[in-house]
């Protein structure tokens, strides 16, 4: 025999909402913990101008030092650790800013003279300028009459 229960509107509404915050917990909260121990990619914008390939990368919260660039050859590597600050006792709703160590490797298809690549650090923001090598500089060719 089925038993009827009456339409209780509090009780679903209660319902709704523990389902929700299910969802926000396991959908927003995310960050390093989530993504495991591996390196994550650091995003970057690259351009070309006649004189160099320009690089910039946001690196928030980081100073200069912590941050390591080499060129080897034709092979370009940033790396470096955002550590997140203690967090005692946090129980966060949203986890976003990425945070562990982060590596990017590029392969720099143009000449580059490596001794004249700059490094430079303002706001979080890092940019490197890899001038071209002299021989891959477009020259302007002068034309001469007859």
């Amino acid at each position: 025999m089925s038993s009827m229960s009456r339409f209780d509107p509090i009780r679903e509404m209660i319902t709704m909402r523990q389902a929700v915050d299910k969802m926000l917990g396991e959908a927003f909260v995310r960050g390093s913990e989530s993504r495991g121990t591996g390196a994550w990619l650091l995003p970057m914008d690259a351009y070309f101008t006649d004189d160099a390939i320009v690089i910039r990368a946001d690196v928030p919260g980081l100073k200069p030092e912590e941050i390591e660039i080499t060129l080897e050859g034709d092979t370009l590597s940033i790396r470096g650790e955002i550590k997140r600050e203690e967090a005692n006792n946090r129980k966060y709703v949203l986890l976003e800013r990425p945070t562990g160590k982060f590596e990017r490797t590029l392969t720099i298809n143009t000449p580059i003279d490596a001794d004249k690549v700059e490094a430079a650090f303002s706001n979080g923001v890092l940019t490197l300028t890899l001038p071209k090598a002299e021989a891959v500089r477009p020259r302007q060719i002068t034309v001469k009459a007859g």
